[in-house]
């Protein structure tokens, strides 16, 4: 019995790494992709992710691809004059030698346009981040509920948006 447990402990151990969603691809870490669910009909989703630069040279995200989507775009999201605006990052995102950034709500994000199929709670999808330098790597986005927030990062607000 006490082998059984150990082995159940094991499979459960192994089971649970499974989806801690970290990559690495060149000298950078890739932590956690994240999207959130999506309300039916929605056209367009939001990613996130943090990249470590463990190496001596700047790198840079310049985009990626999903089969959720049609277009696959880093953004910027600014405020100007209270009005949210959203924008793609011409040149890509640089993550310098021993920085790490977070593309988080409210901030640098991927925009996902020309959604292809649903986006779920529960449901990870795949997609690939492509850098200048390290190329691309594949990732799986864990999906969070609808309004869903990293803890650090307060509630992400769609009013006054324009894109």
């Amino acid at each position: 019995m006490k082998k059984l447990g150990i082995i159940l402990t094991g499979v459960f151990a192994l089971s649970c790494s499974a989806h801690a969603y970290d990559y690495k691809v060149g000298a950078l870490e890739i932590d956690h992709p994240w999207s959130r669910a999506v309300p039916k009909g929605a056209t367009v989703a939001a990613g996130y992710v943090t990249i470590k630069n463990t190496g001596t040279e700047p790198d840079r995200l310049m985009g990626g691809s999903t089969p959720v989507a049609g277009k696959f775009e880093v953004h910027e999201m600014s405020m100007d004059k209270g009005i949210m605006k959203m924008r793609p990052v011409t040149g890509g995102v640089e993550i310098k030698p021993g920085e790490t950034v977070e593309l988080k709500p409210q901030s640098f994000h991927i925009m996902m346009m020309g959604l292809k199929q649903p986006i779920e709670k529960g449901k990870p999808f795949k997609g690939s981040l492509v850098f200048e330098k390290a190329g691309a790597v594949d990732v799986d986005f864990a999906v969070e509920a609808v309004g869903a927030t990293p803890a650090a990062a307060p509630a992400h607000d769609m009013h006054n948006m324009h894109h």
